[in-house]
């Protein structure tokens, strides 16, 4: 299911039975580790505490930033100079989910939902941080927010308001408060980007969780026409529009295989490819005078940046920010770019490129925690062939000291979506496990984004199973290939991922010491019959129709919980109570059954998260038992079976 961004959502009446039937005994309670830092150089605690600054958003201008960090503990709005300096904190309580400074400036919309349950609530705090106020106010519905008309008057959001299921479009007027619908929408439909004259939305409707078809929806009338839905699915994003509203840039792999940078214009109803590569381009932005063409290529994960002035052609010398995965966005009334930045050596900061003079400011400096950035790992790029002859690919980072004649154990990492990718970012987890001697493998198999469209769809429908072949062909790599003991491999996920750890702890019970999983499907026929309206429109696609007998029984044999009485390893599994994309009900079951055929398993059930772990606090109690978990299991040589649980309830 996909990420962000990612899996299954559950009726409130199912979240709210599994909660009451938990499976939960004294040792699973998240309450019973320390949140508390450890001192420098001490548990993982320490890496967790390293900051990050992202997403973030520039003042019309382009002199201020706002951004989201965990200064505070929670994903929180903080605003500095575009130049640097010292930032402000906005904005307290509940995480934020994301923000938008508005086109004329007065104000910054942000969203809230209440524990992770991603029902958002709409709000509005002014530019200089001295008043705020409710813009829209939470309710059962999902939303999902459609950004600002380019006065800044009014935005658009998608929302299941009326039925519960399907997203309607609608536009809400900032100053009165008047909220309308504009569009009658279905499942997987969303307002996108709005046409500078304001006439316009591009409505995105999902095919798959790695392509959409493409709509223009004139306001006025109500009246939409089909842009793109071609007979081959096709990805379409990262739309940026011209200044006259003619026509819109946009990165796209209609009739590719790998994502390029396209032209659309709406008078002659023609596609054009403008900058095409054998390698995925990830976002395309034009500046707000339509003078410069920004966009950025993945290639072997990091990211690249290009720049071309429209009217002459050429190409322009890029700023140079630290290597790493790039993400840029333009002022929307001046030629100033903010760039996020985040790799292995680099938690993650915001730079801003201001066209002329033609300088680049870093704006912000994230708390390091006493760390030596350079210290830390970066990763080899690999690639290797499975038993079926697919080549599939993945990220290794090897602990400071690892040769053949010192073979260390590994963790294998699978990405939640399936639709997402390894990329060399930072991860705190990764380095701690690093500086503690075990490497690290961040697998990219079948389905995984960034290798092209095929290799996108390797997974799809009946293929889904293919995937093992990955995990096990990765295990048979490593060992043959680099300087890793795979007899001692433990297997970790998230979501999507969450359910590839439990899947291989089942169908490969040999191969692994220990597997952790975190928020992940453990029955497919349950997980897709309450699955959320956000995905409910890709996972017919994805994955295949719940209601047809064929693909029941598919769906039967693939899940977990049909095969969990082969579980021989120990292992860890991690849910939110709130979760409403993989309802907690899916971990619950897989962690009772485990009980029930003898096998042993620690669950860290949170009552105040969602789908992943987004709190400090929490975050810190989750990773210290798992630090503990793996430690002890893959460093524990022949004796690694020895009770684990006495050792692990208590803080270390």
């Amino acid at each position: 299911m996909s990420d962000i961004n990612f899996s299954n959502e559950g009726p409130l009446a199912t979240r709210i039975r599994s909660v009451s039937d938990s499976p939960e005994r004294p040792d699973d309670l998240s309450g019973l580790v320390s949140g508390e830092l450890a001192p420098i150089g001490g548990d993982i605690s320490r890496y967790l505490n390293v900051r990050k600054a992202q997403r973030p958003s520039l003042s019309p201008d382009g002199q201020r930033v706002s951004f989201i960090t965990q200064i505070t503990g929670k994903s929180q709005l903080w605003v500095v100079d575009a130049a640097g300096g010292w930032p402000i904190q906005y904005t307290f309580g509940r995480p934020l989910r994301f923000h938008q400074w508005s086109p004329r400036g007065d104000w910054i919309v942000y969203g809230k939902d209440d524990a992770g349950n991603e029902r958002e609530g709409f709000f509005l705090i002014s530019a200089s941080g001295d008043a705020g106020r409710e813009l829209l106010p939470p309710s059962d519905a999902f939303r999902v927010f459609g950004g600002f008309n380019h006065d800044g008057s009014c935005v658009a959001y998608a929302g299941t308001e009326r039925n519960g299921s399907d997203f309607d479009i609608y536009v809400l007027d900032i100053d009165s408060g008047e909220n309308r619908l504009v569009f009658h929408g279905r499942a997987g439909m969303y307002a996108v980007s709005w046409s500078p004259d304001g006439r316009h939305l591009i409505l995105t409707e999902e095919r798959g969780e790695d392509a959409n078809d493409v709509h223009l929806l004139e306001i006025a009338t109500g009246t939409i026409e089909t842009l793109f839905e071609p007979h081959e699915a096709s990805y379409y994003g990262s739309f940026s529009w011209s200044p006259d509203s003619s026509g819109f840039y946009m990165a796209t792999n209609q009739n590719r295989d790998y994502i390029g940078v396209a032209y659309y214009d709406i008078k002659a109803g023609s596609l054009s490819y403008v900058e095409t590569s054998d390698c995925d381009f990830e976002q395309v932005a034009l500046s707000p005078d339509g003078e410069i063409l920004a966009w950025s290529i993945n290639e072997e994960g990091y990211s690249k940046l290009y720049f071309r002035n429209i009217h002459s052609g050429e190409a322009i010398a890029p700023p140079e920010p630290p290597r790493g995965v790039y993400r840029i966005q333009w002022a929307t009334h001046a030629s100033v770019l903010a760039i996020t930045v985040s790799g292995p050596q680099l938690p993650g900061d915001i730079w801003t490129w201001h066209v002329t003079p033609g300088q680049l400011h870093r704006s912000t400096r994230s708390a390091v925690v006493g760390f030596d950035l350079k210290r830390l790992v970066e990763p080899e790029a690999c690639r290797f062939d499975v038993e079926d002859g697919t080549t599939v690919h993945g990220l290794l980072y090897l602990p400071p000291g690892a040769t053949q004649g010192k073979k260390v154990p590994v963790l294998i990492e699978v990405h939640g979506g399936p639709t997402m990718q390894a990329r060399p970012c930072f991860n705190p987890v990764h380095q701690y496990f690093l500086h503690h001697g075990i490497a690290v493998f961040d697998l990219n198999y079948r389905g995984s984004t960034g290798f092209g469209k095929h290799y996108a769809r390797l997974n799809d429908g009946r293929l889904r199973e293919n995937e093992i072949l990955d995990i096990s062909g990765a295990v048979t790599w490593l060992a043959r290939e680099r300087p890793v003991d795979t007899s001692r491999a433990a297997l970790m996920g998230a979501s999507y991922g969450g359910y590839l750890t439990m899947y291989a702890m089942t169908r490969l019970p040999d191969h692994f010491r220990a597997g952790v999983a975190f928020v992940g499907v453990s029955n497919w026929i349950t997980a897709l019959e309450g699955t959320s309206p956000q995905l409910r429109a890709s996972d017919r696609i994805e994955y295949g129709d719940i209601d047809n007998l064929a693909d029941r029984e598919f769906f039967r044999r693939i899940s977990p919980i049909t095969h969990v009485a082969n579980v021989k390893a120990p292992m860890m599994v991690v849910h939110g109570v709130n979760d409403p994309r993989n309802p907690v009900c899916e971990s619950d079951k897989f962690v009772e059954a485990i009980r029930d055929h003898g096998g042993r398993v620690h669950y860290l059930r949170f009552q105040d998260e969602g789908h992943g772990i987004q709190k400090l606090s929490n975050r810190i109690k989750a990773y210290r038992r798992i630090a503990g978990f793996l430690e002890r299991i893959l460093q524990g040589g022949d004796d690694y079976m020895i009770d684990i649980d006495e050792n692990l309830s208590s803080d270390h």
